[in-house]
């Protein structure tokens, strides 16, 4: 199975302990998933690491921002789309998710967003 995680659920399977975090060590132990991921979507979550409210966290649990990418940089195959349509409306972060899905031609999103 191809997967393609959205920032928001990577974000919290990397900084908490919650059903984002279980879902992904779940993967990763699992040699029939695959997550993907692309440049943009790692640009997105460096940077959302870097905010205030990551680096609280990223204190409270003793990593940094680096750390953490890089782990999860070991746990994804990277795909480069070719194009980045726009599909949802209000979001365009959410269309590089949608462009990285296509490119890997995944069976599956997993987002904790309202679109």
């Amino acid at each position: 199975m191809r997967i393609v995680l959205d920032t928001n659920v990577v974000l919290s399977a990397l900084l908490w302990r919650g059903t984002p975090h279980h879902l992904l060590a779940s993967i990763r132990q699992r040699s029939s998933i695959q997550i993907y991921s692309s440049t943009a979507l790692l640009e997105e979550l460096a940077d959302v690491l870097t905010r205030p409210s990551a680096a609280k966290r990223l204190a409270l649990i003793g990593r940094s921002a680096r750390e953490v990418l890089a782990d999860y940089v070991e746990a994804v195959e990277l795909v480069e789309p070719t194009t980045v349509p726009r599909v949802v409306v209000g979001d365009a972060d959410d269309d590089q998710v949608i462009a990285a899905a296509v490119a890997a031609h995944a069976d599956l999103i997993v987002s904790g967003g309202k679109n």
